[in-house]
């Protein structure tokens, strides 16, 4: 939320929080919850935030609190046992979006307006077969602006960006040439750094050290995707991010970090460590979480010559 102010959250119901900038971090489990797995925390500020629980049926859940994790509301359980959630996001306090697998051939979306004591669903064009939306990080769903959102899929047959600009309710769909040639395979994470140009990045993690069409860009606010020339990140990654007061771009993934400060034709890796998602209020506040319990803060290097 700002330099101070960071949620994660994790397996085993488990959420952290820290208002001092990382000094000192409160971590506890989520009465009633050990054996979900957040796979997304959206936070408001130091008090509110919402926990989303990735898993069949009713583990997919929505938790809620106001209080800084002093007590948690369970505001949604996934009626349906076929159901999975896979990303949460909000364009504000109050309106917001929920992402889940298709169900009956259909992604579920589901948006509320008063902050998450009503979620209704919304209906996207049908999925194709065996297309399928990756938890890994909680960004392959992402909005902007007021009723702005994109989410991107994986699976044989997907690898496809779906936009809205409406808060859910119509939908356009963009083919990209991010590999979709296994289950483990598609675009795992979306990020923009202005109306016009945004970064997909994916690839197989079933394969992590593969860079092979883990990387698509587009210029015209993703009405087409190309696959950038240059070096690719290296492996694959369910993250990226845009740092704007560096104008530069970073992936994570299980196999390490990569930057790009060529708006993602370029990619260096810098770091090797293993990471599943990250957040960045600017290149002095950034953070990344991965396996093991490990978490992260960024620290800008020397100045590139």
């Amino acid at each position: 939320m700002s330099d101070r102010v960071v949620w994660a959250s994790g397996s085993g119901g488990v959420y952290l929080v820290t208002t001092d900038g990382g000094a000192t971090w409160h971590a506890a489990t989520v009465p009633g919850a050990d054996a979900l797995d957040f796979r997304d925390v959206h936070a408001v500020d130091a008090r509110t935030a919402y926990l989303l629980a990735s898993g069949p049926g009713e583990k997919s859940r929505i938790y809620k609190t106001t209080d800084s994790g002093e007590h948690w509301t369970l505001q949604l359980t996934n009626p349906d046992p076929k159901g999975f959630f896979d990303a949460i996001a909000f364009w504000d306090a109050r309106h917001g979006i929920v992402l889940g697998d298709p169900v009956n051939g259909e992604f579920v979306i589901l948006t509320t307006e008063d902050g998450g004591e009503h979620w209704l669903p919304r209906r996207p064009p049908p999925a194709l077969p065996n297309e399928g939306a990756f938890a890994a990080s909680g960004t392959c769903l992402i909005v902007r602006g007021r009723a702005e959102t994109w989410f991107a899929t994986g699976g044989p047959g997907g690898a496809r960006v779906f936009h809205s600009q409406n808060s859910g309710r119509t939908w356009s769909i963009t083919q990209t040439p991010v590999r979709n040639d296994g289950p483990g395979a598609g675009i795992f994470s979306l990020a923009f750094s202005d109306l016009r140009h945004g970064i997909a990045v994916g690839g197989d993690y079933t394969k992590p050290a593969e860079s092979r069409h883990n990387i698509a860009v587009t210029s015209d606010g993703g009405r087409t995707w190309t696959e950038p020339a240059g070096s690719h990140p290296h492996g694959y990654r369910s993250a990226v991010t845009f740092v704007p007061d560096k104008k530069m771009w970073i992936a994570v993934g299980t196999t390490g970090s990569d930057v790009s400060y060529d708006a993602g034709k370029s990619w260096k890796l810098f770091d090797a460590g293993a990471f599943n998602a990250l957040s960045f209020v600017s290149s002095k506040s950034g953070w990344a979480v991965g396996p093991n319990g490990r978490l992260a803060e960024f620290r800008l290097g020397p100045a590139r010559r």
